[in-house]
């Protein structure tokens, strides 16, 4: 939790697309995309709320506690929901699933100061159904000064927001009130329609098998822990135990150490982030640490082993997924198993074409079961996979490139 309020100058007015400032009580444009801030600081409700207004969207309401939110859901429908996780009364992880009980379409973005309780918390939230995650400065200072945060948070509401926007038919809304309610309010509007998603048309590349792989890579980013986990779950620990397993998934630093923590607890194999000059062992998987580039270095005699380098940001990203994967296709070559999952941007696309350049094969997930369809979208779309799977069929398609029997 933040400190106590700043002094804040006055609130920006709501805003249409266009960006000229809505009247109080006018109707926003069709499909603009709803928010509803649910953080008990004052300081973070202010400004994030004043920058998701100069960003065009429309916020419905400001809550300091999961049990106003709530009551909130049902009068305004929002499409995406901030969530801070430690809040009176009614804390995010508690509100999260009665959300989405209430709205199965709604897209919940947790919110929390980067901590090692917080990382746990988030990932079990995403396993609840948030679509993401996004660490706050620890300080109000932090907070009003932090580009970075804003540049994502708006990001983050303009993608998820357009895709639930885009699935359910306009409703007249009013702008959000002055104070938060503490009456109750109608139960919450019904379900959204679901959105349906259509996988743009690209060309698959001939089926490449391993020869005899001798490592598996994974790229992911949004949506990302989720699907690493079920992909590990059904590829399963006897077959994971033939090679070692690198992860590239782009999160902040403390966030991937918990992340391995719960990759470890759901496979039942050792995982942890990557440390320099570490040796591959079949059956251990390797996590690329938050804020640093995981790759390979070996060959000439030399087993390979994890490099780590605090090199500029590659695709935007550290840790990136190209920086991993062109090390692994000049290291092993054809011998490399690799899957790119759900995630913004196009990172992965040119470490993709350096393992089919070296024969390896590049499996890629589809869109309808994308949380973005950004990195997979990218690879598929430049030709490099040679399947673009839905994710429940991921896992057991690596299995049987590893062991050589199909799945």
């Amino acid at each position: 939790m933040l400190a106590a309020p700043l002094n804040l100058a006055p609130r920006a007015p709501l805003r249409g697309p266009a960006g000229a400032p809505l009247p109080a009580g006018s109707q926003p444009a069709p499909g603009q995309i709803r928010v509803l801030i649910a953080d008990d600081s004052a300081v973070v409700r202010g400004l994030v709320a004043r920058w998701i207004g100069e960003a065009g969207f429309n916020v419905v309401g400001t809550a300091s506690n999961g049990r106003i939110a709530l009551e909130m859901m049902g009068r305004h429908d929002p499409d995406v929901v901030l969530l801070d996780i430690d809040m009176p009364e009614l804390d995010g992880t508690e509100a999260l699933p009665r959300m989405l009980a209430a709205s199965p379409t709604l897209q919940v973005v947790m919110m929390s100061t980067l901590t090692t309780r917080n990382a746990d918390i988030s990932l079990k939230c995403l396993a609840l159904g948030a679509v993401d995650y996004l660490a706050k400065p620890e300080s109000n200072r932090g907070v009003t000064t932090s580009d970075a945060f804003r540049a994502e948070l708006v990001e983050r509401v303009r993608l998820f927001g357009g895709v639930r926007a885009r699935g359910r038919r306009p409703a007249p809304v009013t702008a959000p009130p002055a104070h938060e309610p503490a009456a109750p309010m109608p139960a919450p509007a019904a379900p959204a329609a679901p959105v349906s998603r259509l996988s743009a048309p690209f060309t698959l590349r001939p089926k490449a098998r391993p020869n005899t792989p001798r490592v598996l890579l994974i790229g992911s980013s949004t949506g990302g822990p989720r699907a690493v986990n079920e992909v590990l779950e059904k590829i399963g620990a006897a077959t994971l135990r033939r090679l070692p397993t690198l992860i590239v998934q782009h999160m902040p630093p403390i966030f991937t150490a918990v992340f391995a923590e719960h990759i470890a607890a759901r496979v039942g194999l050792p995982a942890a982030e990557g440390k320099a000059d570490e040796p591959l062992q079949p059956g251990r998987i390797y996590v690329a640490p938050g804020g640093r580039h995981m790759g390979l270095v070996g060959g000439a005699g030399r087993d390979p082993v994890i490099r780590l380098d605090d090199g500029p940001p590659v695709n935007f990203c550290r840790p990136a997924v190209d920086v991993l994967f062109k090390d692994a296709a000049q290291i092993f070559g054809a011998a490399t198993v690799s899957v790119i999952l759900t995630g913004m941007g196009s990172d992965g696309t040119h470490g993709a074409r350096a393992l089919v350049d070296a024969g390896g094969p590049v499996l890629a997930q589809d869109e309808a079961t994308s949380t973005v369809w950004g990195m997979p979208g990218s690879v598929a779309k430049a030709g490099l996979a040679q399947a673009v799977l839905p994710l429940a069929e991921i896992g057991p398609a690596l299995r049987g490139l590893i062991t050589g029997q199909p799945a």
